[in-house]
């Protein structure tokens, strides 16, 4: 049974899962827009919409917190850029568009980017 499954593991490792998906997440923030798989974007969704919840306050604890895991341009853009655009806002700070398949494995393709 799958009770209690909150993540998806990609086939990878916990330390290479999460270095994975946090290297999508700053991807996102510094372009603002990716396009990535359908899985990976549900995935990533959820580490986004906290990292910008966390990010509304700025604090020092914040900002150290999420530069342990983001690099340093992606810290300095969603303070300073993406978290005060939501700072009205309750959640929902990315949305998900549906695209084409990939050609090689039929993947489910999406655009996910930032609410304006």
């Amino acid at each position: 049974m799958k009770h209690l499954r909150k993540n998806r593991k990609f086939g990878r490792l916990a330390d290479y899962r999460k270095t994975f998906l946090w290297n999508l997440v700053n991807n996102l923030i510094l372009k603002e827009r990716i396009r990535t798989t359908k899985t990976r974007a549900k995935e990533i969704r959820k580490i986004v919409e906290r990292a910008i919840s966390r990010a509304k306050k700025d604090t020092v604890s914040n900002r150290r917190l999420l530069s342990k895991k983001l690099e340093p341009k992606a810290v300095v853009k969603l303070f300073k850029d993406i978290a005060p655009k939501y700072v009205s806002r309750n959640g929902g700070y990315t949305k998900v568009f549906k695209i084409n398949t990939r050609k090689n494995d039929a993947a489910e393709m999406v655009l996910i980017e930032f609410v304006k």
